[in-house]
């Protein structure tokens, strides 16, 4: 049986906030947006339809909740979702919240600048804000 691991550049790239039922929950370290990561929890995983139907269905209740955590937690005008996996083929889901002020708006946040680290701070007061709206 393999066991699950988290892809190293996702390891990299954000910090666990919390375990939900099928996914773990990350915080994406780029404060230019409010942007956290889905992970299933299961090996082997680089499609959506390699998950079971029933983990399918699971993924999709977690990405709604987290979704609306996320808006409720950031005030953001709008939340993007998307599973690209052209970097890390590991199936990960993307939430990013966005707003008409962003840095990038309307435009797509990957490839735009470079990543701007949380400072302690605020990342505790998002984290916290984003805990309490789940």
């Amino acid at each position: 049986m393999v066991k699950f691991s988290l892809d190293p550049q996702l390891a990299a790239d954000s910090q666990a906030i919390s375990r939900l039922g099928l996914c773990e929950l990350r915080l994406v370290n780029d404060s230019r947006w409010p942007w956290i990561l889905l992970v299933p929890q299961r090996p082997a995983i680089v499609e959506l339809f390699d998950l079971t139907p029933l983990d399918q269905t699971l993924l999709t209740f977690e990405t709604a909740m987290a979704a609306e955590a996320l808006k409720a937690a950031s005030g953001a005008a709008k939340v993007n979702i998307a599973a690209i996996g052209n970097v890390v083929s590991q199936f990960h889901l993307h939430l990013v919240a966005r707003n008409v002020d962003d840095e990038n708006w309307p435009k797509p946040i990957w490839g735009h600048g470079s990543a701007v680290a949380w400072e302690t701070g605020p990342r505790q007061a998002f984290v916290q804000r984003l805990l309490e709206a789940l």
